[in-house]
């Protein structure tokens, strides 16, 4: 009987901790991280200190965490009409809205205190920043306001570069700012892809993200200028940070699928082509930093 108990109350404790993990959308922290990293190498010229980077990422986590924590609270009205987000720990019920606020400020303290502590002050404020913008200006008045909510509210998710920037060289310049303009443009066609997808979720909820509030032609359209316009910068961004050929060809190759995966979109305009230019998107990026690091490591091996 004994151990019946304590295996409920395992898995309750389980449950509550996995609904807090979720209440910092890990998958969207996921994408943080794989950007912070280069960024770090691409600012050292080589392999940054382990241990500079792993305290870099956790401060991150932590402070990215806060702020999708605060999202999903003043969101939570919405996400329950929203199918994609009714399972949500604030909607179900598995955590109370004042237990999430808490948590979400104990996030962003604890960050804010790790960075300027461990790191330096500066990434601790370009985190918190970031962490502040997402809040304030996208969640809680862009979001439910205006049809730019995304091009304007993806800058906070372009900080992290920024971040892992100020983490090595203690200052920012020119080839951090280049990099931010990078995830800033590719954000609204990622996320539009997948508003497109769900753009009847965002209608019923009163969302005015582009897809809800334009036409799919126009939407498409939307993506397509905005591919084309981020390919060019990536390509302009080899010779101000100094890379070569490896991320050169790389930004080329990977560019021009994505602006074949968005003319594909603009022709069709089906949900299910907008769900392969979200898939896309996403190793678009992935691999686009990826080139950046191996491309500085190859050639100062």
């Amino acid at each position: 009987m004994n151990l019946v108990v304590v295996t409920v109350r395992r898995k309750s404790v389980l449950r509550v901790v996995g609904s807090y993990i979720s209440l910092m959308k890990p998958r969207i922290i996921e994408l943080l991280l794989i950007t912070t990293v280069p960024a770090m190498i691409v600012a050292k010229q080589g392999v940054p200190s382990v241990w500079l980077v792993v305290l870099t990422l956790i401060g991150g986590t932590l402070s990215a965490g806060g702020a999708n924590a605060v999202n999903m609270w003043a969101d939570r009205d919405i996400d329950s009409i929203m199918k994609r987000t009714q399972k949500r720990p604030l909607v179900t019920g598995e955590v109370a809205p004042s237990a999430a606020l808490i948590f979400a400020m104990s996030l962003e303290v604890v960050a804010f205190a790790e960075l300027s502590l461990l790191v330096n002050l500066l990434s601790a404020l370009l985190s918190l920043g970031a962490a502040l913008f997402y809040i304030f200006v996208y969640t809680l008045w862009l979001k439910r306001t205006s049809s730019n909510n995304i091009v304007i509210g993806g800058a906070a998710g372009a900080a992290p570069v920024l971040v892992g920037w100020a983490a090595v060289t203690h200052s920012l310049s020119w080839t951090p700012i280049a990099m931010f303009m990078i995830i800033f443009l590719w954000t609204p066609p990622h996320f539009w892809a997948l508003a497109f997808r769900y753009k009847d979720d965002y209608s019923r909820a009163n969302i005015p993200m582009l897809p809800a509030v334009a036409s799919s032609k126009r939407t498409a359209g939307e993506i397509v200028i905005y591919t084309v316009i981020l390919w060019l910068v990536t390509l302009a961004f080899a010779p101000i940070a100094h890379l070569g050929l490896i991320y050169f060809v790389a930004a080329l190759l990977l560019g021009a699928g994505f602006v074949a995966y968005s003319l594909s979109l603009y022709r069709n305009c089906s949900p299910k082509v907008a769900m392969k230019v979200f898939s896309y998107s996403i190793s678009y990026l992935t691999l686009l930093f990826l080139a950046m690091g191996i491309d500085i490591l190859v050639r100062h091996h």
